[in-house]
């Protein structure tokens, strides 16, 4: 079952309208932290046609036929707001999908959610190494798991797909300025270490800029990262490097 660039981006601007960019009610008890690691791949352009026939439910998971790469998703959830790990959990499988700046989900979504389905403890937040409506067509991973899993998701990147920054940003801890695209405010830029380089926080679903900011800089430490992301890291790569697939 294949799928064009074209239904894809047709299929991220169905879905970008789905966004909730509002808090939803309830405490936050724990938080995790998604990440995927995965074998060296070539790049390359997708030419296949999609099939007119398949289900939206089935376009919007299943990918073009162009490669074979070994994906290794894993989920670490930790308490909050002590960040204490809790539980891991991980998938592995190979993608088919081609690497297309902008399109991340195609390649990623369907083994994250793989992973999310073995863990015990659900999170009341998910960071995720990746975008959210900071993303051209408004629909960067965060937000597609997000409406794809039902959960309250926040991204995460550490470089501008979209938008740039409003202001110069100071250089101290916790200090954050608006990422702006086409005169719209779609993230913050926020520093998380005094004097190292932001990351970039975005809405990805049910939760405002302002508490996935908050989400953010608690989650932070001595480093850039927050540290559900950072373990959600190197747990990925340790089942990359021990062949879990």
């Amino acid at each position: 079952m294949y799928i064009s660039i074209k239904e894809a981006t047709e299929i991220q601007k169905e879905l970008a309208n789905k966004v909730i960019t509002e808090d939803m009610p309830g405490n936050i008890n724990y938080v995790a932290g998604i990440d995927v690691s995965q074998q060296a791949f070539k790049k390359e352009r997708v030419t296949k046609n999609p099939d007119k026939n398949s289900s939206f439910s089935s376009r919007f998971l299943y990918t073009p036929a162009s490669q074979d790469v070994p994906f290794y998703a894993a989920v670490v959830v930790h308490s909050f707001p002590d960040l204490k790990i809790v539980e891991k959990a991980d998938h592995s499988e190979h993608v088919d999908f081609p690497y297309i700046p902008g399109f991340l989900a195609f390649r990623e979504v369907p083994v994250i959610v793989k992973a999310l389905e073995k863990i015990k403890t659900k999170p009341d937040v998910i960071l995720v190494d990746g975008h959210g409506i900071s993303h051209p067509r408004g629909l960067g991973i965060a937000s597609h798991m997000g409406i794809l899993t039902g959960y309250r998701t926040v991204g995460c990147a550490k470089s501008i797909l979209a938008g740039k920054p409003e202001t110069d940003l100071p250089p101290e801890k916790g200090s954050f300025v608006s990422l702006v695209w086409k005169g719209k405010i779609v993230g913050n830029v926020v520093r998380t270490k005094d004097k190292v380089n932001p990351v970039y926080v975005s809405t990805g679903h049910k939760i405002t800029l302002k508490k996935a900011t908050e989400i953010v800089i608690a989650c932070t430490t001595k480093y850039r990262i927050p540290e559900p992301l950072r373990s959600a890291h190197d747990h990925a790569n340790y089942v990359r490097k021990n062949n879990f697939v």
